[in-house]
């Protein structure tokens, strides 16, 4: 049945990447359960009509205090709930590994992973597939070592890690780096890979207040009022300064609007740290945080204006 189903996904997927030429392609791996800016993030992909989101991978986050062992599971949970509340019928979903890499020469398979990779072999060295990693890079390490093939058929963004743009030094000492250490460093390792980082240095930035978020939202009954009682509901573990839950940093919201919106960040080329392969590797340095801001407001506006006619 698992087998049918891949197959089925596939069909639509291919489907999909054919009527979408002029379209940015990609797949989402996401830890969306582990908190609040991974559904901003996915909502402001889905809502946009430069991307075709061909799918949505959940990954795992098994450091948080708030986890189960089967956290991959909890995050798919909440894409299908975006999904509906959306609307959306031609992204597909899968589950990830809910353990991290423990062996780089026999990492355990997911649906997921299998379909990154039937994803990827439909692309091409000059048409690639962007894969925007939100979480730890469990899935798509994982598809990588399970298929080589697809490294040059695609793009990866990363969010995570602290860098010093101005030393270059590296700080892995970072929660989605943390998920998965191991399968960070094969990406890093890998010498073809396009691997783009969006690293927590830069992202830290891009800060949502709640009252605008509440004020905005409170207009949707679906998808606004879902993400409102996440934000007030949900237990920050990692943040006892600000208890009333007033700003919310949305780490991976600034990856979606710079592949949006390229002209709104600036990437330069850095060298791996000392510990791995030594290459050139693209890290974002700076985002433009009011536009950035402006532009997810415009789409979500506009989504909700369409959702009353």
């Amino acid at each position: 049945m698992a087998k049918l189903l891949l197959l089925i996904n596939l069909f639509f997927l291919s489907t999909s990447i054919s009527l979408c030429q002029n379209k940015k392609n990609i797949i989402i791996d996401a830890d969306t359960a582990n908190e609040l800016d991974d559904l901003f993030a996915i909502t402001r992909a889905l809502i946009d009509p430069s991307l075709n989101v061909l799918a949505i991978t959940s990954s795992q986050f098994h450091t948080s205090p708030h986890a189960s062992n089967k956290s991959s599971n909890e995050s798919h949970k909440i894409n299908q709930k975006l999904i509906k509340l959306l609307n959306i019928n031609n992204t597909k979903l899968a589950i990830g590994s809910n353990v991290p890499i423990k062996d780089t020469l026999n990492p355990f398979k997911s649906e997921a992973s299998d379909l990154i990779i039937q994803s990827a072999r439909r692309f091409s060295e000059n048409k690639r597939l962007k894969i925007l990693i939100l979480g730890p890079c469990t899935n798509v390490a994982s598809a990588i070592i399970h298929d080589p093939s697809i490294i040059n058929k695609i793009e990866v963004y990363y969010v995570g890690f602290w860098h010093d743009k101005i030393n270059n030094n590296y700080d892995k000492n970072e929660f989605n780096t943390r998920n998965d250490r191991l399968a960070l460093d094969l990406l890093l390792n890998t010498k073809d890979l396009n691997f783009n980082v969006m690293s927590a240095t830069t992202s830290q930035y891009l800060v949502f207040d709640k009252v605008n978020v509440f004020n905005r939202f409170k207009v949707n009954k679906d998808l606004g009022s879902y993400l409102i009682d996440r934000w007030e509901n949900y237990d920050r573990w990692w943040n006892k300064k600000d208890t009333l839950k007033n700003k919310w940093i949305m780490w991976d919201l600034a990856l979606v609007e710079a592949i949006i919106n390229p002209d709104l960040a600036l990437k330069n080329k850095f060298t791996t740290p000392s510990e791995n392969l030594n290459r050139l590797i693209n890290i974002f340095t700076y985002i433009d945080v009011e536009k950035m801001k402006a532009n997810f407001w415009l789409k979500i506006e506009r989504f909700f204006k369409s959702e009353i006619h």
